[in-house]
C-alpha cells in the first residue's frame, strides 16, 4: 500500500492577513494542514502575525493548524496558541537558551490538549536533540534558513531525514518527521523515501497556477 503523506501549506508567501484566511478556506478538504509561520523579528529577522490571527483562521475555516513557533521565548506564548486553536504547537530547540525549559514547554501544550513538534535549523545536528526526541509527536527539519520563504531546499535535510527515521525505527518512537523549506515534487520523493511524513511547502503550492493539482504533484 501506497504510504500516505500530509502536507501543510505555509501562509509563509502571504503578506495580507485576509489573504490567509482566505487561503486556508481555499485549502480545507485539499491541504492537511496550514502551516502558519509565526516570527516575531527577534528569533528570525521577518515578522508576521501572532495567535489573533490564529484564532480567526480557526473560527473560519475546517483546516487543522500547524503552528511553526520562529519566536524567542516560546514557553511565554504556548497557552495563547492552544487557545487560539493550533492542532500542532511546533518550537525552535534553538530558541532555548536553557534546554531543561523544553520539557517544561512540551508539558504546557500537552496539558493543553494540541501535538506538539520540535524545529531545527540546517546547522543543529540530530545529535544535539536526541534526548527530547522521544517526547514529541513531530520533528520538524528545517530544509532552509527559517524566515524567508522561496529558498533554496538544502540536500543535507535527506540525512538528517534518514536518521530521525532509523532512531525511530530503532526505539520504536512514534513521532512524525516533517520538512520545511524549498519543497518540490523531486525532493518530496527523495524525502518521503528517507521516511519524512509531513511535508511543508510555501511558494511551489501558493504559487501555482492550479494549487490542488501541486499538491497532488507533491503526493506523488
Amino acid at each position: 500500500m501506497k504510504k500516505y503523506f500530509y502536507i501543510s501549506v505555509s501562509t509563509d508567501p502571504i503578506k495580507e492577513f485576509q489573504s490567509i484566511e482566505d487561503y486556508a478556506q481555499e485549502m480545507q478538504g485539499q491541504a492537511d494542514f496550514l502551516h502558519c509561520d509565526i516570527m516575531d523579528g527577534k528569533f528570525v529577522e521577518s515578522k508576521t502575525y501572532d495567535y489573533t490571527l490564529v484564532e480567526n483562521i480557526n473560527k473560519h475555516s475546517l483546516i487543522m493548524l500547524d503552528v511553526h513557533l520562529m519566536i524567542q521565548e516560546p514557553l511565554k506564548y504556548i497557552e495563547n496558541y492552544v487557545n487560539a486553536g493550533a492542532n500542532i504547537i511546533t518550537f525552535h530547540y534553538e530558541a532555548f537558551e536553557d534546554k531543561n525549559k523544553i520539557i517544561e514547554a512540551v508539558k504546557k501544550v500537552k496539558d493543553g490538549g494540541a501535538l506538539v513538534g520540535l524545529a531545527i535549523k540546517p546547522e543543529t545536528p540530530i545529535s544535539d536533540i536526541k534526548v527530547f526526541i522521544h517526547d514529541f509527536d513531530v520533528i520538524l527539519v528545517m530544509s532552509v534558513e527559517p524566515g524567508a520563504s522561496g529558498q533554496k531546499f538544502m540536500p543535507m535535510a535527506l540525512e538528517k531525514v534518514a536518521t530521525l527515521d532509523r532512531l525511530r525505527k530503532d526505539n520504536d518512537y512514534k513521532y512524525k518527521i516533517e520538512v520545511d523549506g524549498g519543497i518540490v515534487p523531486e525532493n518530496a520523493r527523495l524525502l518521503c523515501e528517507k521516511g519524512a511524513d509531513m511535508l511543508v511547502s510555501g511558494s511551489f503550492v501558493y504559487k501555482a497556477k492550479d494549487r490542488f493539482e501541486a499538491i497532488d504533484q507533491l503526493r506523488g
